[in-house]
């Protein structure tokens, strides 16, 4: 039987990844919870273990419950009945499949009917999800938003909230409007107190909200009158049995199609202050955003894969000129790629869910539950290296945080694209599941953040150094750790890259022109992702060459392609050539008026 968690090994492969025995000791706090809870883990093998069976039941009812159901979401979508969002019929019969399995709730602390699972294994389950049904990956991978709840609600909104979300109960974090996108400081929707009933009124219109008739949602709103930026924002919890929100409108979109994008009309709904006011978008949306982001790096890398085996399925198969096309160069060539992207992107992916679990463990047990003013259970100070270590971990995961979710993005769009290519005219039929996967993907490169912002939210660590002394880091770890000649020699090529990238980086950096080292930065954030994702999948091939051998060397050679040529045309570069980019005049204050 079909699994697609133990049909792919390299999923479980990063269950050993360098940081994980500290994640686990972290995260489990002395393994306290064995003494309340049957289920909870002694000691660290025990936890691998409880994450492979969690990991090898998700496999199982992905592969033989939502991946069966996903052609049938996708003709019927969800539907609007009396201002309520219906889903599709079989996206029922996965919800109803992952509760009976208990796949809610998963990264919540037992105490609350949680798993306690860290970010890396919530991860791996999102991939696997997404492998099976990338748009119900999205209703089931929103649950992730009770993180945000249960990191800066009060200790009465935990109690209250997260069984519920544990139980199965679904989450939508509702901040875009129609003048709101990217730019959530335009944010309008009002938030009024109501001395009367002790309670904050919600007043406006959301959009493109993702599963927005959910059960509990978070909802950025306007607390300050007067305000106009991101300081008068504060987030609200809203409980859908309150009513007061009607789904005016569900978008008909590309892809996607079970996870319903909604429009939602919020009248006079009765809503709880999450947190302090004012805090809304500069530091609660940052958080929930960062989450949702690493969410987008691991959907993407689960329809890369599914798109790199139904392309694989099909040159297996197909043949031409009395011969199975796998055999002709131009096809495996384009295969290779694929799974190079998929190896190396996976390994950014887990990389990077790593750093966010150590600094995450770390900020929970400093806070204790000393949330919302109230004394919780479990905290202490934490010691100076502690500190210290939870400073290095979370400006590494604010640094690839965006390159995991950018480079994923665009690596899930390019393996769709190609895995209809090597369906030829096939892929384009509608019968064939590389299509879906194409529709699917192309929302991933924008949503949570388009590639573009990605590039904004990593180019300050690109420009300060801070990137190219990571990668000098990796390198030097590398070189000590006595690696088998063919790593070694790959090594070697990336060590030759290292001062190309930094020349271009300088001279860049040496225009004094904003807008021309904005103009370039797509180019410097590639370059340093796949320097990143070269030595990652080195790493990894030393550790396991029958999983990633091949790919390193595919991935370290298309990656010199591409840094040879970007680092050229980024030192060529004069300011004054901007000029020839621009596709019209900037507009004047007159124009916009």
């Amino acid at each position: 039987m079909a699994n697609y968690y133990s049909d792919h090994p390299e999923i479980g492969f990063y269950l050993n990844h360098p940081l994980m025995a500290r994640i686990v000791e972290l995260k489990e706090k002395g393994f306290a919870d064995a003494k309340e809870f049957d289920y909870a883990p002694v000691d660290l093998g025990d936890a691998i273990e409880n994450y492979k069976q969690i990991l090898d039941i998700t496999g199982d009812v992905a592969a033989n419950i939502i991946a069966p159901n996903a052609e049938d979401v996708d003709l019927e979508g969800p539907h609007l009945e009396n201002g309520r969002m219906i889903y599709a019929s079989k996206t029922f019969e996965n919800i109803d499949a992952t509760r009976k399995a208990g796949l809610w709730g998963v990264s919540m602390p037992r105490r609350y009917g949680g798993l306690n699972l860290p970010n890396a294994v919530f991860s791996m389950l999102s991939e696997v999800i997404s492998a099976a049904d990338a748009g119900f990956q999205n209703i089931w991978s929103l649950q992730s938003c009770i993180d945000t709840l249960y990191e800066f609600g009060s200790e009465e909104q935990r109690q209250k909230y997260i069984p519920r979300v544990c139980a199965g109960e679904s989450m939508s974090m509702d901040l875009t409007e129609p003048d709101a996108g990217s730019d959530l400081q335009r944010v309008m929707l009002k938030a009024t107190f109501d001395e009367k009933e002790n309670c904050w009124r919600l007043n406006g219109v959301k959009r493109f909200i993702t599963n927005g008739d959910s059960d509990i949602h978070l909802v950025l709103a306007r607390s300050e009158e007067g305000t106009k930026d991101g300081r008068g924002l504060s987030m609200f919890i809203y409980d859908k049995r309150n009513g007061g929100v009607d789904v005016r409108h569900i978008e008909h979109k590309l892809g996607i199609h079970g996870s319903p994008t909604c429009e939602l009309t919020y009248k006079n709904a009765r809503a709880e202050l999450c947190g302090s006011t004012r805090l809304g978008l500069i530091k609660y949306v940052m958080a929930l955003m960062n989450g949702a982001r690493l969410g987008i790096a691991a959907q993407s890398v689960g329809v890369e894969q599914e798109a790199y085996n139904e392309a694989l399925a099909y040159a297996k198969e197909r043949q031409q000129f009395g011969e199975k096309i796998i055999n002709f160069p131009a096809v495996y060539d384009m295969l290779s790629r694929m799974k190079a992207k998929l190896d190396a992107g996976r390994s950014l992916l887990y990389e990077t869910a790593a750093y966010v679990d150590v600094y995450k463990c770390l900020e929970d047990i400093e806070r204790g539950g000393l949330r919302g003013g109230e004394q919780g259970s479990g905290g202490r100070k934490l010691t100076p290296e502690e500190k210290q270590e939870m400073k290095m971990y979370q400006r590494l995961a604010d640094a690839f945080t965006p390159l995991a979710k950018g480079m994923n993005s665009e690596y899930a769009n390019q393996n769709a694209y190609d895995a209809i290519s090597v369906h030829g005219g096939s892929g384009f039929i509608m019968e064939y599941k590389s299509q879906r996967l194409f529709r699917d993907a192309r929302i991933f490169s924008i949503y949570e953040g388009t590639t573009q912002l990605q590039v904004v939210a990593a180019i300050r660590y690109i420009s300060n150094g801070t990137m190219l002394n990571n990668i000098k880091e990796m390198l030097a770890e590398l070189k000590n750790a006595q690696l088998p000649t063919l790593n070694s020699q790959l090594l070697e090529r990336i060590e030759r890259l290292i001062p190309v990238y930094e020349e271009a980086l300088n001279h860049a950096k040496g225009l004094d022109n904003q807008d021309a080292f904005d103009f370039l930065a797509r180019r410097l954030y590639d370059i340093t992702a796949e320097l990143v994702m070269s030595l990652l999948i080195i790493r990894d091939a030393a550790k396991a060459p029958e999983l990633f051998c091949k790919s390193a060397n595919v991935y370290v050679r298309m990656a010199e392609e591409d840094i040879l040529g970007k680092a050229a045309y980024i030192k060529a570069f004069r300011a004054e050539d901007l000029e020839s980019f621009r596709a019209a005049e900037p507009e004047t204050e007159e124009d916009g008026e």
